[in-house]
């Protein structure tokens, strides 16, 4: 018997964009299904991450036309990956793998075939790659091209050009289960698990309706989140500095000495002020960074839920 696919797809404020999204991923599973790779049963899963617009009656709306359309709807806004993680969670209990893919369609749908292939092929985990990021503009591509490799520099284990469009088998699901973080950044997890993985490249396009739910503010917020999450560099990298201002102060301190011995002592304002304001902003940077950590030592001792299910349309509901 063919397994069963679930497609989980995060939504938040997407009311411009689901009535092309639905029939959308629709055609791509009757597709697969015509062709034997998956099995009838299988399911859309869309979640609505508290959204404030139309977003859940229209999923209400294509649940009652079509029960192979599901939906999760979040009790307030939690975030996209504790959301797509909240999708993961309900789509593992009835599917053998699942794919993840943004509302915006903007990740190919025809690659979800041929990552269905991969997994046959003996992958529990197929990430979607970005063939090339010529569409963007020269900001967002050079920043995150940067940013993957600031990633790498700080030995986090992770895939270029790959976001949260991906493949995972229920083994791959049920192990990621086992990660109980606050802080959540998925992209840096799921390499972790160490399970056999593969690659299919795609190309993006645009999106065709409403706005990016994700503008820089949040791009920024989670690349934060990824560095200070899977890596300590940072805190090494302040004590380094440290380090090096302290041998600087000490050739200062010297070079005072030995002026003052010399006779050669002139009374400045300016050499003070900048030596003042100096050491104070890297005081002021270590103790962000610092803060930063101890900030998500306070935030996981706390042990709070990611996210809590208002409801849930499942099949026969």
């Amino acid at each position: 018997m063919s397994d069963v696919l679930s497609v989980v797809v995060p939504c938040y404020n997407e009311e411009e964009m689901l009535p092309i999204s639905i029939p959308r991923l629709k055609d791509m599973l009757g597709s697969l299904m015509d062709k034997g790779k998956i099995s009838p049963e299988s399911f859309l899963l869309f979640v609505d991450d508290g959204s404030r617009d139309k977003t859940w009656e229209i999923l209400c709306a294509a649940h009652e036309a079509d029960e192979s359309v599901r939906a999760v709807k979040l009790s307030a806004n939690c975030g996209h990956q504790s959301a797509l993680l909240a999708g993961l969670s309900v789509a593992r209990e009835s599917s053998d793998i699942s794919v993840s893919i943004d509302c915006d369609l903007q990740d190919d749908v025809n690659a979800i075939e041929t990552m269905v292939d991969r997994y046959h092929e003996g992958c529990e985990i197929v990430f979607g790659i970005r063939g090339s990021r010529k569409k963007d503009s020269f900001f967002k591509r050079s920043t995150a091209q940067g940013f993957y490799r600031l990633l790498a520099s700080m030995g986090v284990k992770t895939v270029y050009n790959h976001a949260d469009f991906r493949l995972m088998s229920k083994k791959a699901m049920d192990e990621l289960s086992e990660y109980k973080e606050t802080n959540l950044y998925l992209r840096g997890l799921i390499p972790l698990l160490g399970l056999k993985t593969g690659e299919v490249v795609y190309e993006r396009g645009e999106r065709e309706a409403g706005e990016s739910k994700y503008p820089l503010k949040k791009m920024i917020a989670l690349a934060l989140n990824g560095i200070t999450s899977f890596s300590i560099k940072p805190i090494r990298l302040v004590m380094h500095l440290g380090f090096w201002v302290l041998l600087v102060c000490l050739a200062a301190a010297i070079y005072a000495f030995v002026s003052y011995i010399g006779g050669n002592v002139e009374k400045g304002w300016t050499s003070l002020i900048l030596s003042i304001w100096f050491l104070g902003g890297i005081q002021l940077l270590s103790l962000g960074i610092i803060g930063e950590y101890v900030g998500k030592i306070y935030s996981e001792s706390k042990h709070r839920p990611l996210y809590h299910i208002e409801t849930v349309l499942e099949k026969g509901e």
